[in-house]
């Protein structure tokens, strides 16, 4: 039987606020049955710190800290917290609430949408399992994050090798679409991170830095040979063809699509009005 064909594009490094707005345009895309659905390959220049859509910039982020670290930034149109994009593989997920198959819940679609990672990190050569709660403290943990931090700790279905978090995801749901997109670790500058983020005392931030190790791995970290970015980019493409049943073909954006994702992203992602807005 011929396998349903969706779209792969790998668009290598690219500044933050196109790659929010390339992932949004692809969503509209999708949603008026232009395009299939998508998996698509991202890099970071620069290293940008991404905060989710509900953070807010005053209380949370320290953006003297960011300039003086040469850092991008942006707000994802996706929940969840701060991520540094520095050294690591995005991916990005685009498809439809009604595909077949596809679990109506949020964390239902992120298993079946993450069994791809899963078998990303297995074609590595990792031992990874997805995070689940099994003590009513952990499940009261997620619904109350400690910080401001993606990594500090694993959500439902995030990807754990060692018992830590080496993948984190976010989604939202906008016109019948879900976009679901994340960070595959290579390596993480657990410094630098930190330093991006406000906390209430010197206190918390060392005790935040000192479980960060605990709770968040690169892969470089675990595996026996360092891997490289093409390495990674194999490894989760062919997962997520096996994973999802799939067969995944090069796609490149026509020039006008580019305008409307150029549009997008000065109207949006690049404007200080929808980056700082909370």
């Amino acid at each position: 039987m011929e396998k349903t064909k969706w779209y792969f594009i790998n668009s290598g490094p690219c500044s933050p606020a196109y790659n929010m707005a390339l992932d949004e345009a692809l969503l509209d895309w999708h949603s008026e049955g232009l395009i299939p659905p998508v998996v698509r390959f991202y890099e970071w220049n620069p290293a940008t710190l991404s905060i989710g859509y509900f953070q807010s910039v005053d209380k949370e982020i320290d953006m003297d800290a960011i300039k003086k670290l040469g850092l991008g930034f942006v707000r994802r149109p996706t929940g969840g917290r701060g991520v540094l994009h520095e050294h690591e593989l995005t991916y990005s997920v685009i498809v439809t609430e009604s595909y077949p198959d596809m679990p109506a819940t949020v964390t239902e679609a992120y298993r079946v949408i993450s069994e791809g990672l899963l078998l990303g990190f297995q074609n590595l050569g990792l031992d990874a399992y997805f995070s689940v709660p099994d003590t009513e403290q952990k499940r009261d943990d997620l619904k109350k994050p400690k910080s401001a931090v993606c990594f500090d700790s694993p959500s439902w279905y995030e990807l754990v090798v060692e018992g830590r978090k080496v993948a984190g995801s976010a989604q939202t749901r906008q016109k019948g679409v879900i976009l679901q997109h994340g960070a595959i670790l290579l390596d993480l500058d657990e410094d630098k991170l930190i330093q991006t983020f406000k906390f209430s005392s010197d206190e918390l931030r060392e005790r935040v830095k000192a479980s960060l190790s605990k709770k968040a791995v690169a892969i470089n970290k675990i595996s026996k040979n360092p891997i490289t970015i093409d390495e990674c980019k194999v490894a989760f493409k062919k997962g997520f063809e096996d994973a999802l049943e799939i067969e995944l073909v090069e796609y490149k954006l026509t020039e006008e699509q580019e305008m409307y994702v150029q549009e997008l992203e000065a109207k949006r992602y690049a404007n200080d009005e929808w980056n700082f807005r909370k």
